[in-house]
């Protein structure tokens, strides 16, 4: 089938789309999509580490277990240059304020792993000085339990969020500031 669009223009509708891939390298998605894949394959992690926890965050991002394979490469040192805050370790009442400013100067989208029994629930101890959760202080988008969670665990945290952003939708319309 052919449609005239005009002058030396025809839009025609080929037979075998898989013989239009292999010949013209075409990839057909959606905006949504392509600004998802976009955004999963280069996340920029703040390593916000507070106790133990950072420990096992930095052994993440050495060559034994290289977060590098799932996008996220190095650990920014700015909160306006990261997409990921990754908070590894207790909270204490008196950081609250400080991670909160944190949170609110990266840029949007951004994600938040909490990381530990101390950063997801306080610990297991009740402590006046501690926040029973970072999710009192900033929206959390993954929980990674452990009392110190592996390296192992976090990677997987960083495969469950990708999930997360590969299925979003409106993604394209917030990069134009429309939604």
């Amino acid at each position: 089938m052919s449609v005239s669009l005009g002058k030396h223009v025809t839009l025609t509708k080929p037979d075998d789309f898989g013989k239009l891939l292999e010949d013209e390298g075409i990839i057909f998605t959606t905006l949504d999509k392509a600004v998802n894949w976009a955004r999963k394959s280069s996340i920029w992690p703040l390593g916000f580490g507070l106790a133990c926890c950072a420990i096992e965050m930095m052994s993440m991002a050495a060559a034994r277990f290289d977060v590098a394979r799932f996008g996220a490469e190095v650990f920014r040192p700015s909160p306006r240059q990261a997409d990921l805050m990754i908070v590894a370790g207790r909270l204490s009442q008196k950081m609250a304020p400080v991670i909160r400013q944190l949170y609110d100067q990266m840029p949007e989208p951004k994600w938040v792993i909490s990381m530990g029994a101390c950063a997801t629930s306080g610990g297991v101890f009740n402590n006046y000085a501690i926040v029973q959760g970072c999710n009192q202080v900033i929206p959390v988008d993954v929980y990674v339990p452990g009392c110190p969670p592996r390296p192992e665990a976090l990677l997987y945290a960083i495969l469950q969020l990708q999930k997360k952003i590969d299925s979003e939708k409106g993604s394209f319309k917030r990069v134009l500031n429309l939604a």
